[in-house]
């Protein structure tokens, strides 16, 4: 064969190898996995995009920000609804935020309760919803001035002032309490999925500059020899709290934290990470993160591995191997950081992708959370395209058996009607004995075999009506073709039922009809 001929041949094997090697990578995408984006709402970072938009443009921008994120593949988003002990929702303990109407304690107009709305918004796309809380921070800003209704004014003994910002002081018991009860409150007022904290209990360390806790020390740490096993008891104690009254409120509603992504350096500790964070949870924020997960006080954990793959002081494959193995029985997902695509050191357009790919070698490994929701709508460095490889077909959230894992009842009595043309249109009667969330509508084309754990075949979710009978449409049929279509019934908690009784349908030609066998 002529050398020509050769490299001809050659170039043929390596594209059909290398096409070979994509399509098994699209086959991977898990039927179960968590793929969220956080939705920053501190110096308007994601949404609103301005401070005291009209409530119309509020709504109009939530709505097409969650279009977008379903979109890309999401199934949740962790929405930042109590930035700096001020709220988002009508609260008895903390004042409106500024973030919000462009004046801390002005409502929004014309009045609407965003929390309520935007609940409702993400049900209604199948979104899980996380309630982002930040437990301690009361102002973002060196020049924050409070309204008369912040905590800060009528509380003034339980603030300390660090790096120019307030602070709830962790260590004094009636801030804790009053904390407590104003997350509570939302837990018991509003239809969340779950509470979510990220990564500020006490602040960041600021070189030269004490964090100013030293009169609560001595007032309230007697039983402590050492000021910072006091700080770590305290955060303990508030994540153990929360965890209990979250779980005594609402049992299905789950509890989960973003710490920073390095629990502790090895050369600190055996048990560490091999890496050389200048932060850590443990020594700095006081944050015994493997202490919360090892008491089953949290139901995940989403370390925030803000950094690529190959970074000499903080390795992101390092980093994901250590907390896969440190997962104690607990939902393991991971923060990415997003937001850093075509900065240094996240040059490669595959970074994402690779990273995504690397996290689902690790059954611990349950998904990712992407900080934030503003690079995806930007489609930043065209990142969406990362996503939509490694998103190649739709993902239930896994589901959490210490919780729940009994399966709700299957569809019943499925129908169709319609035609190639207009669509054809399932109706089936959901059986109402049991917490019903959403169906998962799976479709084979003739020859296939029924196999609802890929996920391939799910060609629709759909939240369930309040009304027995429940539809959908297919509207991707072509004529003269065989379908075989089975429906799941899922809970809140994603636990799936069998499939139903499969229905065949047969497409016809010119009469455009339809025939179920």
């Amino acid at each position: 064969m002529p050398a020509l001929g050769k490299i001809t041949c050659l170039l043929s094997a390596l594209l059909l190898s290398l096409t070979s090697i994509f399509e098994a990578y699209a086959q991977q995408a898990p039927k179960r996995e968590l793929r969220a984006a956080w939705i920053a709402s501190v110096e308007n970072i994601d949404w609103p995009s301005k401070k005291g938009l009209p409530a119309a443009q509020q709504k109009a921008e939530y709505i097409a920000l969650l279009d977008t994120l379903k979109a890309a593949g999401m199934n949740a988003i962790i929405m930042q609804i109590r930035p700096t002990a001020d709220t988002f929702y009508p609260s008895s303990y903390e004042p409106w935020s500024a973030y919000l109407t462009g004046k801390q304690g002005k409502a929004p107009e014309p009045y609407y309760n965003p929390l309520s709305f935007m609940i409702q918004e993400a049900k209604k796309r199948g979104l899980e919803f996380h309630g982002w809380f930040n437990p301690y921070r009361a102002s973002n800003k060196k020049d924050f001035v409070p309204s008369a209704e912040h905590p800060l004014v009528q509380h003034p003994d339980w603030f300390v002032q660090y790096g120019g910002k307030w602070y709830y002081d962790p260590g004094i018991p009636k801030a804790q309490e009053f904390v407590l009860q104003s997350i509570i409150e939302v837990v018991k007022h509003y239809d969340m999925d779950a509470v979510h904290f990220d990564d500020y209990f006490y602040p960041y360390k600021i070189a030269n500059e004490v964090f100013p806790d030293s009169s609560s020390f001595a007032k309230y740490g007697q039983r402590f020899d050492d000021i910072e096993d006091w700080r770590r008891n305290n955060v303990d104690y508030f994540v153990e709290e929360l965890s209990k009254r979250i779980k005594k409120e609402k049992p299905f509603m789950k509890f989960g934290i973003s710490p920073f992504g390095v629990w502790r350096n090895k050369s600190k500790d055996p048990k560490g990470s091999d890496t050389q964070a200048g932060q850590t949870n443990y020594d700095d924020l006081y944050a015994d993160v493997l202490k919360w997960l090892r008491e089953g006080w949290l139901d995940y954990i989403t370390p925030q591995i803000y950094w690529h793959i190959g970074f000499e002081l903080a390795e992101y494959k390092t980093l994901v191997e250590w907390w896969a193995e440190n997962n104690y029985g607990r939902h393991i997902y991971i923060g990415q950081g997003i937001y850093r695509v075509g900065q240094k050191g996240w040059e490669d357009k595959n970074e994402i992708v690779n990273q995504i790919e690397y996290n689902r070698t690790f059954p611990e490994v349950k998904g990712s959370m992407f900080f934030s929701a503003r690079t995806i709508a930007g489609n930043k460095e065209n990142v969406n395209s990362q996503l939509a490889r490694a998103y190649t077909s739709p993902a239930l959230p896994p589901i959490m058996p210490w919780m729940d894992n009994t399966a709700p009842l299957s569809p019943e009595t499925i129908h169709a009607k319609g035609s190639p043309d207009k669509g054809i249109t399932l109706n089936w009667k959901a059986n109402l004995n049991g917490d019903i969330s959403y169906f998962v509508i799976y479709r084979f084309e003739e020859g296939e075999a029924i196999d609802i754990s890929n996920p391939n075949n799910i060609v629709g979710i759909v939240q369930k009506d309040v009304y027995p009978l429940q539809s959908w449409q297919d509207n991707e049929i072509k004529k003269r073709s065989k379908y075989t279509y089975c429906i799941t019934a899922v809970d809140r908690l994603h636990n799936e039922s069998t499939a139903s009784l499969p229905l065949e349908i047969i497409t016809k030609g010119k009469r455009k009809t339809i025939k179920t066998p």
